[in-house]
């Protein structure tokens, strides 16, 4: 697990010495220590300040792309007490393009064990870009639903609410179920989540259905529907509903 930004010093960055920032253009790249003196030493900010660059870099290029994970709920107005990375998600067949444009920009960018996503770094943050979420990969649908929204001062595309805690709640499973951990986001993003649709995504899988029930007694979502369907089926793509 990552540190906080008291307990683990922001200037022992990797992989930015030589990173083209997006205000820049394709101007010289300032020196790393520069870099370390205009970074903050708060470590959500630093995590939002590194969101905010990958993403305009995303951007610059025409990447396909949304925000995702804990900054996207930020985005929807959630709190400002960030996870330990950053989230983008992106189409499988765009994964070389989006890793030879942060590469370009300075950016090291490399392939884990996990076969649904790549990690780079910025400012010294984890940027996880992502390809597969909710066991699916990414589509192009699920990115034309996404909101432009701003992140401060940058506006990009972030998932919409249904599809952010479809994504979350379809992770569960016997061996990784906090349930915690995306109550509060539930709470937060209540009024925004189509949960109707989210329930038929989700089938009658036992830990996204034992965390509606949860949210239901605790009166955060109403009960469901008499006429929702709960036999198992297949999991399928979240289509959003008509605003």
């Amino acid at each position: 697990m990552s540190q906080h930004a008291d307990d683990q010093a922001l200037d022992q960055r990797t992989g930015v010495a030589g990173l083209r920032l997006a205000k820049g253009g394709d101007g010289p790249a300032p020196a790393a220590d520069a870099v370390t003196e205009t970074l903050p030493v708060d470590r959500n900010q630093a995590i939002l300040e590194a969101a905010k660059q990958v993403g305009s870099i995303l951007k610059r290029e025409g990447h396909a792309f949304a925000l995702a994970g804990s900054v996207a709920v930020y985005a929807h107005g959630g709190s400002a007490n960030l996870q330990h990375d950053v989230d983008f998600c992106f189409r499988p067949e765009d994964a070389g393009a989006v890793a030879d444009t942060l590469r370009t920009a300075g950016l090291s960018v490399y392939a884990p064990p996990e076969d649904w996503l790549l990690k780079a770094d910025c400012f010294g943050q984890q940027v996880d870009l992502i390809f597969e979420l909710a066991h699916q990969p990414v589509s192009t649908e699920l990115l034309e639903r996404a909101q432009q929204l701003p992140v401060e001062s940058v506006f990009m595309p972030v998932l919409s609410p249904t599809d952010l805690v479809h994504s979350l709640v379809a992770a569960f499973s016997e061996h990784h179920c906090d349930f915690g951990a995306v109550l509060p986001i539930a709470r937060t993003l209540r009024e925004k989540v189509d949960w109707e649709s989210l329930r038929r995504a989700c089938g009658s899988d036992p830990m996204p259905d034992a965390f509606f029930y949860f949210l239901e007694r605790l009166d955060v979502i109403p009960p469901a529907s008499p006429h929702e369907q709960r036999e198992p089926r297949e999991p399928r793509e979240l289509k959003e509903a008509p605003r």
